[in-house]
């Protein structure tokens, strides 16, 4: 064990209680992408959608009772196309439901090509502090491959403005791209690091049902690196970025030491969450249980139902121990800190299986962190749903 997740997991804080806001509306669609996102061709009512979020908010504060909020994340779609008032009446009603402290951690999700100098002042002036760029390639061919609307001039733009606006900067990159090889990506990401990033999200491109990739990679338009390539894409992307002070914290989340996304780590240190907005999700405890809410995809549907009746929740359910104890191990394993032995014994009333973990350890999947967490080891990410899946039995 590295001591740079010993020193994290010595610090480690509760689970967290976050605030996930989903704005829906894009410019345009990514082929690649399956999030719940929307292309209007008129101006969006955004008066009408900062209420929408208020009340929902407020509903949600009935469920859940007071509690201080961790962190807050707006993401997407494409947020940064919200006018820095719309953020600041979400922010300002997020305080009037919850315990905000000062200086906890708010993210805005920002595509290069909707950035602007005074937008980005807006935002920090609202209360955000962290921005999360979706730079996605640093060459223009596999840009407008993706589908994206910038170029690499305009991501370095938005890259240099963000780095002078706010304390914190992320963003993310996709790899295995057609025809990449190992070492143009660690060229690119040699780069990408350089820009002073302190933290990178790096995402293995996979083809998505329902999206237009799915149907042109069908059709054969375009091949994807196979799985030995992919897995030596991935093998670079932990070498490099180790090397670099940004190692792995999560399968595809690197960071500088306490630069870790304290919104995410609730999600994978399995803490509870409010989601609002169109398609979001939350998970929190209700009455002692911990329930699951999902909302309606259709932003105007989803805005009709919170005037109607104060939220747009279509579905949901509450979770079995069971239930709660995969999703943890699910979760938990994707973290280089691994998962609390003791908490995973509470969750699931039973521990794991000896002779399956032996078997897991000895194939060199799974390893101890010292006698009460475990950890899946870098040839176990590569493989993780089957090692949840065997531990889980």
């Amino acid at each position: 064990m590295t001591n740079g997740i010993q020193s994290r997991l010595d610090t480690a804080r509760d689970p967290g209680f976050g605030v996930y806001v989903h704005w829906p509306f894009c410019a345009a669609k990514c082929p690649y992408c399956d999030f719940n996102s929307h292309v209007r061709h008129q101006p969006v009512d955004q008066e009408r959608f900062a209420r929408a979020f208020e009340t929902e908010l407020a509903t949600m504060r009935e469920r859940t009772g007071p509690r201080e909020v961790t962190s807050i994340f707006l993401g997407g779609g494409t947020p940064s196309l919200m006018k820095p008032e719309t953020v600041g009446a979400v922010l300002d009603a997020v305080a009037r439901s919850w315990t905000v402290p000062g200086g906890i951690e708010v993210t805005l999700e920002a595509n290069p090509s909707s950035v602007e100098a005074e937008r980005f002042l807006g935002y920090r002036a609202a209360g955000v502090n962290r921005v999360s760029l979706g730079v996605q390639a640093l060459n223009d061919r596999d840009l407008r491959f993706l589908g994206r609307l910038h170029n690499v001039e305009e991501a370095l733009v938005a890259i240099d403005l963000a780095r002078k606006t706010f304390p914190r900067l992320s963003f993310d990159l996709i790899y295995a791209r057609p025809g990449q090889t190992p070492d143009a990506w660690e060229a690119e990401l040699e780069e990408a690091i350089g820009y002073a990033a302190d933290h990178l999200s790096l995402y293995q491109l996979t083809i998505e049902e329902g999206t237009r990739f799915h149907s042109l990679h069908a059709a054969g338009k375009f091949e994807i690196p196979g799985g030995d390539e992919a897995a030596e894409l991935y093998a670079v992307t932990q070498e490099v970025t180790a090397a670099r002070g940004l190692p792995a914290y999560e399968i595809s989340n690197h960071a500088k030491p306490g630069a870790e996304s304290r919104h995410n780590l609730t999600y994978w240190r399995y803490g509870e969450y409010i989601g609002v907005g169109p398609g979001a999700h939350g998970r929190f405890l209700e009455n002692g249980r911990r329930v699951v809410t999902v909302a309606e995809k259709m932003p105007e549907t989803w805005a009709n139902l919170v005037e109607a009746k104060g939220h747009g929740v279509t579905g949901g359910e509450i979770l079995t121990r069971s239930e709660e104890a995969d999703e943890f191990l699910l979760m938990g394993l994707r973290l280089a800190e691994g998962i609390d032995l003791a908490r995973y014994e509470q969750l699931s009333g039973k521990g794991f299986s000896p002779a399956r973990l032996s078997v897991l350890q000895e194939e060199g999947l799974v390893a101890p962190i010292g006698n009460s967490r475990l950890r899946a080891t870098p040839s176990g990410m590569i493989v993780l749903d089957a090692v949840v899946a065997d531990l889980a039995r």
